[in-house]
């Protein structure tokens, strides 16, 4: 590879870094090709990009980078595929699924809306962090919760008043 060719990759690299703000970085070395195969594949139905990228690449774009990726650059041994995401557990949640079949891929750290994972051992508290979406409905519900329970007391109310006076007509 030429320094042209690299400076581009570099370029292309730095653009997906600053326009990304889901970023994993995970080890797929050791998976044999159907392995590979199925993995791009259900990266592909998740909406997540998988790229395999030099680690010297990649370690120069983070640097040219506006964002700060505090010691993802450290993660930067040996084979490293770059997974991009919208949702911030996506990722997460297809490693942990295709871990029930392979002891790969491996999670070597995660930029996740400016919060910085380090390890593998971060992966059981990235699967649970929430997408925006699940975010959203919460809110949601916890909005409508109250009314609801205005509506429910009001409408219980009444068939209690209605029973009451039923009762009062009926002694007399």
């Amino acid at each position: 590879m030429t320094r042209e060719e690299k400076s581009q990759v570099i370029e292309a690299l730095t653009t997906r870094l600053t326009d990304e703000s889901i970023i994993y970085l995970a080890d797929i070395s050791g998976l044999n090709a159907s392995e590979t195969s199925n993995l791009r594949r259900a990266c592909f139905k998740a909406n997540i990009k998988l790229a395999v990228v030099k680690n010297t690449l990649l370690e120069k774009a983070m640097e040219k980078s506006d964002k700060n990726f505090g010691d993802l650059p450290s993660t930067l041994k040996g084979n490293t595929s770059l997974m991009l995401s919208e949702t911030g557990n996506a990722p997460a949640k297809l490693i942990k699924e295709f871990r029930k079949k392979s002891d790969k891929p491996l999670l070597k750290g995660a930029y996740i809306e400016e919060a910085i994972f380090v390890g593998d051992d971060q992966l059981d508290t990235l699967v649970s962090i929430k997408s925006k979406e699940e975010v959203i409905g919460d809110i949601i519900g916890l909005l409508q919760s109250p009314a609801k329970n205005v509506v429910s007391a009001l409408q219980s109310g009444g068939s209690k008043l209605s029973g009451i006076l039923k009762t009062l007509s009926e002694k007399e």
